[in-house]
C-alpha cells in the first residue's frame, strides 16, 4: 500500500514547478486583448503536462515499484510515440488559422492524462483524483490559453490517448503479474500460467 507521503509528494512537486510559472506569469504584458488568468492558464497546463508523468514515474522510484517503472515507461513512451504519429499523420490545422499543421492529438493532454491514469491504474482512485483534475486542467488550458493551441476534439483524443495506452500495459500494484496454478484429478493433471500485461 502506498503511504501518505504521496500526497505530500505530489504537492510538493506541483507547487514547486508552478511557483516560477506563476512569478513569471504576474510580468506578461498583452496587447492583444487577452487577461492575466489565461497567461496563467497556459503557463500551469504547460507546468502541469510534465509533472504528472514526472509524478506518476517518481511514486514508482520511491517505492522500489520496478515493475510499475518498466509499465510506465511502456504505456508513457508509447502514448508520446502514437500521439506524435498522430499529428504527422493527420496533419489537422491549429485553430485560429496558424500555419502549423500537428494540432490532432494534443500531445499535452496526452501527457498529462498518460500520468494521471497511470497513478488511477497502478495505485487506485484514493490517489488519483487530484491528478485527473489537474490532467482536466492542462486540456483546459490548450483550449482556453491565450494562444488556443487546440480544439475540444483534439484535447478529447489526447486524453484517450494517454488513458488507452495506459490501460493497455498497466496493471494494478497488488495484482501479480504472474500465476501459476496445478489440478489433478481422474489421472489427468492440468497446469495453468497467466500473465498480465
Amino acid at each position: 500500500m502506498i503511504p501518505n507521503y504521496f500526497r505530500f509528494l505530489v504537492l510538493g512537486q506541483l507547487f514547486l514547478l508552478s511557483l516560477p510559472n506563476y512569478l513569471y506569469s504576474q510580468d506578461t504584458v498583452d496587447d492583444g486583448g487577452h487577461e492575466q488568468w489565461e497567461f496563467i492558464l497556459e503557463g500551469s497546463g504547460d507546468v502541469l503536462q510534465l509533472a504528472l508523468p514526472i509524478t506518476a514515474l517518481s511514486v514508482t522510484l520511491i517505492e522500489k515499484d520496478y515493475q510499475g517503472t518498466k509499465q510506465f515507461a511502456y504505456s508513457y513512451g508509447s502514448a508520446m510515440l502514437l500521439t506524435h504519429t498522430l499529428k504527422h499523420l493527420i496533419h489537422k490545422q491549429r485553430p485560429e488559422g496558424r500555419e502549423r499543421y500537428d494540432s490532432f492529438p494534443s500531445g499535452h493532454t496526452a501527457s498529462a492524462f498518460s500520468g494521471a491514469s497511470f497513478i488511477q491504474k497502478r495505485y487506485g482512485w484514493k490517489y488519483a483524483w487530484p491528478a485527473y483534475i489537474l490532467a482536466t486542467v492542462v486540456g483546459v488550458s490548450r483550449m482556453e490559453g491565450p494562444d488556443g493551441y487546440h480544439d475540444i476534439w483534439d484535447v478529447i483524443a489526447g486524453a484517450s490517448v494517454g488513458v488507452g495506452t495506459t490501460y493497455l500495459f498497466t496493471n494494478s500494484y497488488n495484482d501479480q503479474p504472474f500465476d501459476i496454478g496445478f489440478a489433478s484429478g481422474n489421472n489427468n493433471y492440468l497446469l495453468t500460467i497467466r500473465y498480465h500485461f
